[in-house]
């Protein structure tokens, strides 16, 4: 009985190298219409799928492999004898390799304007049902999903080697492919419906990139992204320079990256193990980066820096200065590539779109033992402020509130971000107490504090903090309120001569 091979892709990428190379072993070759005129205009000889079936393509090609001869072909157990039986009673001939990738739907929706009837038309229904088929009878059917492995399976089989392992990991490659083209279609028409959080959530991700190490060197890690990363993600950074990211590394750029989008005036950021250690906002970009250095000079040290303004020559070289891992920015000069590359190990992305908004789809996911958590994005901005003490806040020291605001929102709480003249100059990161957080921020400030504006992720739950913050010199205050206690913290300030302002917005980040 002759072998025979089908062939039914959308992306004819190497197909007709591959189809060449199995005809040549004896194999007749089946197609479908657009994959057919690939394969003959390469010298291919086909039998149409119509020929197979005896039935023609009909509802504008959505039926066509959708038949007992194709699927009987690709499913018969070879060593089942009833099986052999029935495929002779009913005139079915088996198919021996399946080679199909599926219609583009992920690169249909991801055009920009695209019309739902587009993206339904671009749902495969047959491709799926047959590598579905052929992975099931993986034991008897060679199924190749993916253009990469076609070398390699045309090498095995002219070699005669295509062992039941290759056979195997070839059919598990297949349900991992069709279950990530249900999940982006599922996606898609959930995001149509407009519901945020279904019953059954599957999420999908793509290989992205091997990491150098996890969060230890023992721990190994990948970077995968999401199908349709999209405007400012990280996902779609370019390496320009310097050693492989860790999981740290990217972790830290995110959470740069992330921050940066709080500013259109040219701003620097520095994080150092998922917090912000420095952030500087300026006239240029250099003096951001300036101020941000100048809040934290040691923390910085071995960190992550992202701009918002392209890298050139005299930011360059003050980056050079102190030992970074990355830079993150929407391009760099001739100039400062020459001057940063010098350091062979700092890693440079570039990242053109960093400062466009997180996408309007996007969810935050953090993984917990056994389960997922998942909500929305913190896009609140506490912008209702209510004055609640007899000094008010004078228009410096709002410019300065809002600063420090913008910040808190992004470092870990229990944290608290001290502002003074258009700079932050103290960051109090990840304390068990917001006490504790004040007095590292004040800590960090040091000279600095006096005259400067503190902002608080949440409520004072005791006027302590009112009293340390007089006792630095702090001179207004602005947090969420919502306490049971806020009267006592509000009598506190009106006592020390302290401005509080209340925005009705909490910022926890963990």
């Amino acid at each position: 009985m002759k072998k025979r091979a089908l062939f039914s892709v959308s992306d004819k990428s190497g197909v007709v190298a591959l189809a060449r190379r199995v005809a040549a072993m004896g194999y007749e070759i089946i197609s479908t219409g657009g994959t057919q005129s690939a394969l003959e205009a390469g010298g291919v000889e086909c039998v149409n799928i119509s020929r197979i079936t005896g039935f023609p393509e009909c509802l504008d090609g959505r039926l066509k492999t959708l038949h007992p001869v194709v699927h009987g072909g690709i499913l018969a157990m070879r060593r089942n004898i009833d099986h052999m039986a029935q495929m002779e009673l009913l005139s079915i001939e088996p198919i021996d390799i399946v080679v199909i990738n599926l219609y583009p739907f992920k690169q249909t929706v991801l055009r920009e304007g695209v019309l739902l009837e587009e993206a339904i038309e671009n749902i495969d229904i047959g491709g799926p049902a047959m590598l579905r088929s052929a992975a099931k009878n993986w034991e008897d059917v060679l199924v190749v999903v993916c253009p990469s492995d076609y070398e390699y399976v045309a090498e095995h089989l002219e070699e005669g080697t295509v062992t039941p392992d290759i056979r195997f990991a070839l059919a598990a490659k297949v349900f991992e492919h069709t279950a990530h083209y249900d999940a982006l279609i599922a996606e898609y028409l959930r995001r149509k419906t407009g519901t945020d959080y279904p019953d059954l959530l599957t999420l999908t991700f793509e290989k992205h990139q091997v990491l150098r190490y996890g969060e230890n060197p023992h721990q190994s890690a990948v970077f995968y992204r999401e199908a349709g990363a999209s405007g400012g993600s990280l996902a779609l950074a370019e390496q320009l320079h310097g050693k492989e990211l860790s999981l740290c590394n990217i972790h830290d750029a995110h959470g740069a990256a992330t921050l940066l989008k709080e500013f259109s005036e040219p701003c620097a950021v520095a994080v150092k193990h998922a917090n912000p250690c420095g952030v500087g906002v300026g006239n240029t970009i250099c003096e951001a980066y300036i101020r941000a250095f100048e809040v934290d000079p040691v923390s910085i040290f071995g960190g992550v820096v992202a701009l918002n303004r392209l890298c050139e020559k005299t930011v360059a070289e003050e980056m050079k200065k102190t030992l970074l891992d990355v830079i993150i920015a929407p391009g760099f000069t001739d100039e400062a590539l020459e001057i940063l590359t010098a350091k062979k190990n700092v890693r440079l992305l570039s990242l053109e779109t960093i400062s466009e908004p997180i996408g309007e789809y996007a969810m935050d996911l953090k993984k917990v033992d056994g389960g997922l958590l998942v909500q929305s994005i913190d896009r609140a901005v506490g912008t209702d402020r209510q004055e609640v003490t007899a000094a008010v806040p004078t228009e410096s020291q709002y410019r300065d509130l809002d600063l420090a605001w913008k910040v808190c929102k992004h470092v870990k709480s229990n944290a608290v971000v001290l502002a003074k003249d258009g700079r932050i100059v103290g960051i109090g990161p990840g304390q068990v107490s917001r006490v504790g957080a004040l007095e590292v921020a004040i800590r960090h400030a040091g000279e600095k504090a006096a005259g400067a504006v503190a902002a608080s992720d949440a409520f004072f739950p005791f006027p302590d903090c009112v009293h340390k913050a007089h006792e630095a010199g702090i001179t207004a205050i602005i947090q969420p309120g919502g306490s049971l206690r806020d009267g006592e913290s509000v009598a506190a300030c009106n006592q020390c001569g302290i401005a509080m302002v209340f925005t009705g917005v909490r910022h926890f980040s963990h």
